[in-house]
């Protein structure tokens, strides 16, 4: 006679048939599951030697959440002046291209992908955190934040606006870290347009308030966020380009008079560049999931590539999410930082560490790779 099976042993059983835990695809990507790993800023690149990734504990971060189908990587800024925070990597020397190889080969070896998120912060950031440079946005109006230095607590300053020369040359940025991450071993890259930063910065009318062709109408404003992506897809291809976008997050003093008609927009136009997937941060990062203003299933069924959806959902409403249809995969954030293995444990139904917000971004293994997995 057979004994019963362990309650964790016949949840993970169950768990095989879900389509959150079966294989799949995004664009040129074959993925193991639908659980993705959302970028985490965690601010432990080596700053002194240029903001370089790939130190023994980096590595090991990663390696140690391969269980995912997909990571997206901590935000990796595609210049010194796209640099909003202490110790955060960047894609833009070669030293910082050597540096994520290690990364990514490590990922690879333990079954997972990794695509960069690669970002310009455009003005949430200070001159202490730029070489002293002056930040850059699309118009000179500040954002009400501030930003964290080695000088302490520092008032985000009043903008450069930028010429249509500079417009073009971060473009190019943009396309060099997309060639830079395929070259650092990367399966594709996101770029973040999404949380207050400078593509969102373009998009949105509380910080764009050009008169030029990418201010004022909607088409203007989606200009700069649609050149990234078009040179990001010359560069490396659509099936291994994504996007980030928040449509009504107040994240860093950001915000639009009509995010339906501006982002419904955008959405049909990336559709058409046929790009590998959507990653939406659906309400308030972080935050409330139930902000009014953009219609998130209209937009699925807008966008034929891949809809990866994020913020605040748990293991039923992920496997709810995917089951349905209404995603195609499903973005963990905090639950990452702090559950190593989280597809076992969201597979068994197991009880989930709880992250550490002291820990998020200072410096070392605590709060990093030290959490204890099953």
């Amino acid at each position: 006679m057979n004994a019963p099976l362990p309650h964790a042993l016949a949840q993970s059983l169950d768990a095989d048939s879900l389509k959150l835990f079966q294989p799949g695809r995004i664009g040129d990507i074959e993925i193991a599951n639908r659980v993705v790993m959302a970028p985490l800023t965690r601010c432990r690149a080596d700053e002194a030697a240029g903001d370089i990734p790939g130190s023994a504990l980096n590595v090991e971060y990663y390696r140690q959440r391969s269980n995912a189908g997909l990571i997206i990587s901590e935000g990796t800024q595609v210049s010194p002046l796209g640099k909003g925070y202490m110790a955060t990597p960047g894609i833009y020397s070669e030293a910082q291209v050597e540096g994520w190889k290690p990364i990514t080969q490590a990922v690879h070896a333990a079954g997972s992908k990794i695509v960069a998120q690669i970002w310009h912060v455009g003005r949430i950031t200070h001159p202490d955190l730029t070489g002293g440079a002056q930040p850059v946005a699309p118009s000179a109006i500040a954002a009400k934040v501030v930003a964290y230095t080695r000088n302490g607590k520092v008032e985000a300053p009043v903008p450069h606006a930028l010429t249509l020369d500079e417009i073009a040359e971060v473009v190019a940025q943009f396309r060099r870290a997309a060639a830079n991450a395929i070259r650092a071993g990367f399966d594709g890259v996101e770029i973040h347009g999404a949380n207050g930063y400078l593509v969102d910065q373009f998009l949105r009318d509380g910080a764009n308030q050009r008169t030029d062709a990418y201010g004022g109408s909607i088409e203007n404003r989606c200009r700069f966020a649609l050149e990234v992506v078009d040179a990001v897809v010359a560069e490396i291809g659509a099936g291994r380009v994504g996007i980030r976008l928040s449509p009504v997050t107040p994240a860093n003093d950001l915000s639009d008079s009509h995010p339906q008609a501006l982002f419904g927009h955008l959405v049909e136009q990336l559709d058409q560049r046929g790009i590998a997937f959507l990653h939406v941060v659906e309400g308030a990062t972080g935050g409330p999931r139930d902000l009014p203003g953009f219609d998130y299933a209209g937009a699925r069924q807008a966008f034929k590539g891949i809809y990866i959806a994020n913020n605040g959902y748990d293991r039923q409403m992920a496997i709810d999410a995917v089951e349905s249809g209404r995603a195609d995969a499903v973005a963990f954030g905090r639950q990452y930082i702090a559950n190593p293995d989280l597809v076992q444990r969201l597979k068994q139904g197991a009880a989930l560490n709880q992250p550490d917000p002291q820990t998020f971004y200072t410096p070392g293994p605590v709060g990093y790779t030290d959490y204890p997995v099953l």
